[in-house]
């Protein structure tokens, strides 16, 4: 793969496993992922094991993650927030803090009861054992660390 990519782009596929990683529109990379103990469905709460669903944007790279590498992904998003506020589980404060930090592309509040601390991480991709991040290998983490940047952004589908 040759660094640095065009417009980097990270597609996620939940039902199949997969890590899509694109150069603009050019697919140049897939790799296995594990998910969360609860695969299916969306993230709703903390706690509830669930890989997010929707469009997010890499906020912060971590070399001195406790999962080898690992790459921030903006959860809650907009569709969340809307979610949670609608469903009482976070204060319009706590919204409105959400959309703030969305705007400014920076990581939004990671302690609601909407759950946080979601990220693309390495320590295996070999079963779905996370609370909710989305797990590689080492030596895959380490290639799409190198390849993308904060504000990559990044699409989970079911």
């Amino acid at each position: 793969m040759a660094l640095p990519l065009r417009q980097p782009r990270i597609v996620v596929k939940k039902s199949q496993r997969q890590l899509l990683l694109y150069s603009s529109d050019k697919l140049v990379r897939t790799y296995h992922v594990g998910l969360g103990l609860s695969p299916v469905g969306d993230k709703i709460k903390a706690g509830d094991r669930r890989t997010p669903e929707g469009d997010f944007y890499i906020f912060t790279k971590n070399e001195k993650s406790a999962f080898y590498l690992s790459l921030g992904l903006s959860y809650p998003n907009a569709a969340h927030a809307e979610r949670g506020l609608r469903d009482g589980l976070i204060t319009k404060a706590q919204y409105q803090a959400i959309a703030r930090a969305l705007r400014a592309k920076k990581a939004p509040p990671q302690n609601t009861h909407l759950g946080g601390d979601i990220y693309i991480h390495g320590s295996g991709a070999g079963s779905d054992w996370t609370w909710g991040c989305v797990a590689l290998e080492n030596e895959d983490v380490r290639e799409l660390f190198q390849a993308v940047s904060v504000g990559t952004p990044v699409t989970i589908q079911p």
